[in-house]
This record gives structure tokens, C-alpha cells and sequence, in this order.
């Protein structure tokens, strides 16, 4: 009677072992899957957030900034069911919701006049800000939050911002350039800032104006480089005259 027992004992304490390692490592499978969760989360509410914070640079409508709080809004709720006892997330989330009621009671009034850096990276920022805003705009139309209507007008008008920073940069470093008299270089940036707004599908002022511009200037920069070629040519045939009469000048006798 004993032996049987004790085996059925062994038996059980065997089966109740595996059961808790199994339980165990489920618990910890569930555990590393919220964490990469969470991270994945995060991960989106910080580059939302940058990309809100880059309205400093980047003028945003009132559509695009409900938008990204919309979305900020979204990231914020599904990070407090993984961790609800993180009260800064819960608190992030009232303020972002406020925001949200108080920028649709707001003005969908914008100015895109923006101030360019003179900073090569900060310039680049801005570019890859305007190109992730573009992207984020597409992906939360696909989720059915934001409106038709809403894409394509902020697409045409991001694009039309993204085209004025690239002519605008090839311009300002276009008279830099020729300033210091480096007419090569200011010819090729002339140039680039002339195909950005030729290839363009966009109509404006804008484009007319700076189109003229940059072809008057293209034009006046290859007249200064003819006149620099004529006055090299002739400092080099005075040169060669002055060297030829050199070779042919009378011998002094010593």
C-alpha cells in the first residue's frame, strides 16, 4: 500500500511541477510580450511627439496637430491598459484630451512662411520631419481617422512647403556663393533650385516669381563668367606677349 502511494505522490508532485514551469513560462512569454508591446508603443508616442514639437519649424494646421494629438491620445490609452498603474501616462492623457477640445474650438488659420537655418543638419530635420508627417497623415487615413479631404489637402500643401525649403535653401546658398564670387558653384545651386520648381506639378506666384529669379540670375552669372574667361584670356595673351619679348629682347653684354 505504501509503494503505490508513494509513486502516485511522485507522480503528482511531478505533474504539478511541469504545470507550474508551464504556468510559470507562459507568465513570463505574457510578461515579454507586454513589455515589447509597451516599447512598440512608446516608441510611436515619442516620434508623434516629435513631430508635434517640430511645429516650431514646420508650420501645422489645426487638422494635422488634432490629428497627431488624436493619435498621441490613442498611443496613451493602449500604454495605460498595459500599465495602469502608471499615473504620469494617465495624467499625459487628460492634458492631451483638453488639448484636443481646446484646438477644435481654435482658428484652422495658418501661415507657411518659414525661416530657414543656416545649419546644414537642422535643415535636413526639417525635411525628414515634413516627409514623416506625410507618411503618419497617409497611415492614419488608412486606419479611417482622418478624412479625405483633410489628406489630400495637407499632403498638397506639405509638399508645396517641402518644395519652397529645398528652392529656398538652393537660392540663399546660390547668392552666398556668388557673394564670394564662387560663380561655379553659385551657377549649380541656381540650377538645382530651377529644376525643383520645373519638375513641380504645383501652379503659384511663388513658383512664377522664383522661376524668373533664378533664370535672370542663372543668366547674369554666365555673362559674369564669360567676362571672367575674356579677362583671363587676355591677362594670358598679355602674359605671352610679355614673354615673347623677353626671348627677343637684345642680350646685355656683361
Amino acid at each position: 500500500m505504501v509503494l503505490p502511494l508513494i509513486i502516485t505522490l511522485v507522480v503528482a508532485l511531478v505533474i504539478i511541477a511541469i504545470t507550474v514551469n508551464v504556468v510559470q513560462q507562459h507568465r513570463e512569454r505574457m510578461q515579454a510580450l507586454k513589455r515589447a508591446e509597451f516599447t512598440k508603443l512608446r516608441h510611436a508616442l515619442e516620434e508623434t511627439e516629435e513631430i508635434l514639437v517640430n511645429a516650431a519649424n514646420v508650420p501645422l494646421s489645426t487638422g494635422i496637430s488634432v490629428m497627431l494629438l488624436r493619435r498621441i491620445a490613442y498611443l496613451l490609452k493602449a500604454m495605460v491598459e498595459l500599465e495602469p498603474g502608471q499615473r504620469d501616462l494617465k495624467q499625459r492623457l487628460e492634458d492631451t484630451e483638453k488639448r484636443i477640445a481646446e484646438l477644435a474650438k481654435a482658428s484652422a488659420a495658418i501661415a507657411d512662411n518659414i525661416s530657414l537655418p543656416d545649419n546644414d543638419q537642422q535643415l535636413i530635420a526639417m525635411i525628414k520631419g515634413i516627409k514623416k508627417l506625410r507618411a503618419m497623415l497617409r497611415a492614419e487615413h488608412a486606419r479611417g481617422n482622418v478624412d479625405t479631404q483633410l489628406v489630400v489637402d495637407e499632403d498638397r500643401r506639405l509638399d508645396m512647403l517641402q518644395l519652397r525649403i529645398n528652392v529656398e535653401s538652393q537660392v540663399k546658398r546660390g547668392k552666398s556663393a556668388r557673394a564670394n564670387n564662387t560663380l561655379g558653384s553659385a551657377r549649380q545651386y541656381f540650377e538645382k533650385a530651377l529644376t525643383y520648381l520645373s519638375n513641380t506639378s504645383h501652379q503659384s506666384d511663388y513658383i512664377n516669381n522664383r522661376i524668373s529669379e533664378t533664370r535672370t540670375a542663372l543668366e547674369e552669372i554666365t555673362l559674369e563668367l564669360k567676362q571672367g574667361n575674356a579677362r583671363d584670356i587676355e591677362k594670358r595673351g598679355e602674359k605671352d606677349n610679355k614673354d615673347i619679348d623677353e626671348l627677343f629682347a637684345p642680350k646685355r653684354k656683361w
